[in-house]
């Protein structure tokens, strides 16, 4: 008797200046999903928040422009049920729903990876692939996850944070970080709305940018090192890729860079480092992701300074990108697992830990 095949929906786009990013990594993993175990479900969120439900062969419009692509136009509004069984409701026919085994959250940013979608899937009773609620919520803030790793004893480097309505001249700035630094929203990725500054006139810019996304900003000193990053896999005994390195003649790894110029940075795997120091970098990865109660998966970024050869963890992204050319896949793909095989972990550790969770008491009784 064949197996029964799991419903597996994908949920992307979101409130979020990640919106597009989002649509291009959903894209990769609806496509990469193995059809003979999983009927894939796509679920969009637009921008003004609704639930969307479209056919998975026309999700979405200019699917290969990174500048036009979006989501397709749908009547099928759906709602998560909060009745612990795990159901898509239609908004327009409230007696039809559909039970969804297991959630990929393919959303980038504030309300998909900040802990907002993770509460309200924990709330519908669905499995769901990454880090839960509180990974999810420490790892988003980068000062709540800088102050975390370095009270754990993880390097980072040295930054301040600067809530709405408060400022810093540039004076001060400089002489508690040096110069140049890097200013940017706290919880947002995707380089969105970061800016390196060498002066006085870029500060003043950088700030008023920086507070378009978000209420609280961070600004960091400037690190002279080489730019790394591995892949995390795991609950809990996670297991760390092989580093990469990102070499780019930009100012820093940008947006563009990312993704929508395919020469705007050379991804090298594996990173040309020794084994003595990707053993180690691979540890420091590790470690902070048990330190930030991380899950599933996560993708740690790190420097490696120039001066010491010493680790300086940068961030982590607890829905790393899984567009065609993201680090995350890449790095596992090099490491012997194939994008393909690589879902099917993320899905059976999603269903692990939902099934651990179910074993805990919810009454004294």
């Amino acid at each position: 008797m064949a197996k029964k095949k799991l419903k597996i929906g994908v949920l992307f786009g979101g409130k979020s200046a990640e919106h597009e990013v989002s649509l291009q990594s959903a894209k990769n993993v609806i496509e990469m999903l193995d059809k003979k175990k999983y009927d894939v479900i796509s679920i969009g969120i637009d921008k003004s928040g609704r639930w969307l439900l479209n056919s998975t062969s026309n999700y979405l419009l200019n699917s290969d422009n990174v500048k036009f692509v979006k989501l397709n136009k749908s009547n099928k509004e759906v709602v998560l049920h909060a009745d612990n069984k795990g159901k898509l409701v239609s908004v327009n026919d409230e007696k039809s729903g559909s039970k969804i085994d297991v959630i990929i959250p393919m959303l980038h940013g504030p309300f998909g990876e900040d802990g907002s979608v993770q509460g309200l899937l924990k709330l519908a009773g669905i499995p769901f692939v990454g880090a839960g609620v509180l990974g999810s919520a420490v790892s988003m803030d980068k000062d709540v996850m800088k102050r975390l790793l370095r009270d754990t004893g993880v390097s980072v480097g040295k930054f301040f944070v600067l809530n709405m309505g408060e400022n810093l001249s540039f004076k001060e700035t400089k002489k508690r970080l040096g110069m140049p630094v890097f200013i940017k929203p706290a919880n947002l990725g995707s380089s969105v709305g970061i800016s390196k500054v060498k002066n006085e006139k870029e500060y003043k810019k950088a700030l008023k940018e920086a507070f378009k996304y978000d209420s609280k900003i961070i600004v960091e000193e400037f690190i002279d090192g080489r730019e790394l990053a591995i892949a995390v896999l795991g609950n809990e005994s996670p297991q760390a890729s092989i580093p990469c390195e990102i070499i780019t003649d930009r100012e820093f790894y940008d947006y563009e860079a990312k993704y929508s110029n395919e020469h705007g940075a050379l991804i090298d795997i594996p990173a040309k480092i020794s084994k003595t120091l990707s053993k180690k970098a691979r540890k420091i990865a590790v470690d902070s992701y048990k330190v930030l109660a991380c899950e599933g998966m996560a993708r740690v970024d790190l420097f490696l300074q120039k001066k010491n050869n010493k680790f300086v963890v940068c961030e982590i992204n607890t829905i790393p990108g899984f567009t065609s050319h993201s680090m995350y896949p890449k790095l596992w793909e090099a490491s012997g697992i194939p994008l393909t095989k690589l879902l099917d972990k993320l899905i059976d550790l999603a269903l692990e830990r939902f099934e651990k969770e179910k074993k805990l008491k919810t009454s004294v009784k």
